[in-house]
């Protein structure tokens, strides 16, 4: 009986280390971790998909948190690379930095909601909760459900900048932690207004124009749609290794197609900082 309880113990035991190496086989350490902006997030993990399909056994790890979060990482070095969708502050400037792309800040409501176009001072009065009704805006009667997002957000941030100026968002508005989540509200709401990457409208949101102006990537390339920011990585000091091989790739033809594909528009290779 021991000794049939002894063997069974050994195999339990083979079995444990055997699954726990063919676990850690099956997930690597990351080579490279990415960290911050939520409106970059997509982005990043999409070239990261392609990028790890040209070298085997390699994981480069996206994670969000926004782009304080993602400066924050990079300057503690918790992340090899942060991301942000916002210029960096004056006490961030000594951190090394490289634009991937440029991105427009669209204004999405719902694909029921009749309004089209909206002037910055109307959008403005909208955020500010000076203008409640859709009907004050030449939409039908009916509540504006003004959706925002959180603090330390580099879209929040790129609206306060490019919208706001010196006013504050209503504190009554509803307040969401992704793109994708504000995206999908304004999905559910009629009456919802939102704000989100260009990048990732689709057809369940509607973006309006501003003051004429359509939210295309061509208007944000000619510099006639004003709601336009950088895409940016950033570190703790110039990337090496495997960080830099990423870094080059994304600013090479080929990952600046693969972002050109998907909403963005694409800088010229290189222009580290």
């Amino acid at each position: 009986m021991t000794v049939r309880r002894l063997a069974a113990a050994g195999l339990a035991a083979a079995l444990a280390l055997s699954s726990g190496l063919l676990a850690s086989c099956a997930r690597p350490e990351a080579a490279v971790i990415l960290a911050g902006s939520t409106s970059v997030q997509p982005f990043a993990e999409a070239l990261a998909q392609e990028y790890m399909k040209t070298r085997a056994g390699l994981l480069v790890e996206v994670q969000g948190g926004g782009s304080a979060a993602g400066i924050l990482a990079a300057q503690s070095g918790t992340a090899g690379i942060g991301m942000s969708s916002r210029a960096l502050k004056e006490a961030e400037k000594g951190l090394w930095s490289v634009e991937i792309a440029k991105d427009g800040l669209a204004v999405v409501v719902n694909p029921a909601n009749p309004v089209t176009d909206l002037s910055l001072d109307q959008l403005r009065t909208i955020y500010t909760g000076v203008v409640t009704d859709w009907s004050q805006v030449g939409g039908a009667k009916g509540q504006i459900h003004v959706i925002t997002r959180e603090e330390g957000s580099g879209t929040r941030s790129a609206f306060m900048d490019l919208v706001m100026g010196k006013h504050e968002i209503d504190p009554r508005s509803i307040v969401q932690d992704s793109n994708g989540a504000v995206r999908q509200l304004v999905a559910d709401d009629p009456g919802a207004i939102g704000y989100l990457s260009m990048g990732l409208v689709d057809a369940r949101v509607k973006a309006v124009s501003l003051g004429g102006i359509a939210a295309t990537r061509e208007d944000v390339v000619n510099g006639t749609y004003g709601l336009s920011r950088p895409f940016l990585f950033v570190a703790n000091g110039e990337p090496t290794g495997e960080a830099k091989a990423f870094v080059d790739f994304v600013l090479s033809a080929e990952g600046q197609r693969l972002l050109e594909a998907q909403g963005l528009v694409a800088v010229q290779q290189g222009g580290a900082s």
